[in-house]
């Protein structure tokens, strides 16, 4: 869908989505629960930094290039981002003090930017080699949150931190078989596509 809109529909949906979602009224209730947060919030921010990336002029595409090629420097600061997402004590810091709720906000936004001008540049080996290190980071993570005696994050509950962690552990898994799902599809389509035209020569 996002490939069918033009990239100042796609800036602007990005735009609207962060304005929606700084709304007092959205952010509060999102914020006071940890699967809310971290898997409703945290993914719409990614997503919308992705959307807000489109309207990213040639010229800076250009330069972003020079320094990001195979996407191998964007993914891998998207790799920290997400690492650090998923540590508990930062929750905390974010609810508690407003200049880390802001580097949470612009690094998220920062993520989802470096991912849709990394992804594709970025080749079937690269990407597999960034969900390699990703995933399982994220369902240890979801291991960890499920196994602790006591609350990682002192703002949400134990039940809440059980519950995210098996919703991170399903998450990585999914996400995996659909990646591979695609790559498998996309490699059989090239080897099509090269055979077709070796037949046609």
């Amino acid at each position: 869908m996002a490939a069918a809109c033009s990239p100042r529909l796609q800036a602007l949906a990005g735009a609207a989505a962060i304005a929606l979602l700084a709304l007092p009224v959205v952010r509060k209730p999102m914020e006071a629960g940890m699967a809310t947060h971290m898997l409703a919030q945290f993914p719409l921010l990614v997503t919308a930094g992705a959307l807000l990336a489109a309207a990213c002029p040639d010229w800076l595409r250009s330069r972003i290039a020079r320094w990001n090629a195979l996407g191998i420097a964007g993914l891998v600061a998207a790799a920290g981002v997400l690492a650090l997402s998923m540590i508990p004590r930062l929750l905390d810091l974010a609810l508690a003090d407003p200049r880390i709720d802001a580097a949470k906000w612009l690094a998220l936004l920062l993520c989802g930017a470096a991912l849709r001008l990394s992804w594709r540049p970025a080749g079937l080996v690269v990407q597999g080699f960034f969900l390699g290190n990703v995933l399982p980071m994220m369902a240890v993570a979801g291991v960890l949150y499920q196994e602790a005696s006591a609350r990682l994050c002192n703002s949400y509950r134990l039940d809440e931190q059980a519950f995210v962690g098996q919703a991170l552990v399903g998450l990585a898994g999914a996400v995996a078989v659909a990646w591979l799902a695609w790559a498998a599809w996309r490699t059989m389509r090239d080897e099509r596509a090269s055979l077709g035209e070796h037949a046609g020569a």
